[in-house]
């Protein structure tokens, strides 16, 4: 379970891209979540997913 707070999760996501997974899809595939609903939640808060440093910024 991912967290549903926008900061709670833009903490976590970050998190796990950086130690564990080379890609957001690998993350959503691995966890079995929607990408799309973790980049529209995180847009809420004004982040967005940069491929090229695999994290949200």
């Amino acid at each position: 379970m991912i967290p549903s707070d926008p900061i709670m999760l833009l903490s976590f996501v970050n998190l796990k891209l950086r130690d564990y997974y080379g890609s957001l899809d690998a993350l959503c595939d691995d966890l079995d979540v929607s990408g799309a609903e973790i980049i529209e939640k995180l847009a809420s808060v004004n982040y967005h997913y940069d491929a090229e440093k695999n994290q949200f910024i």
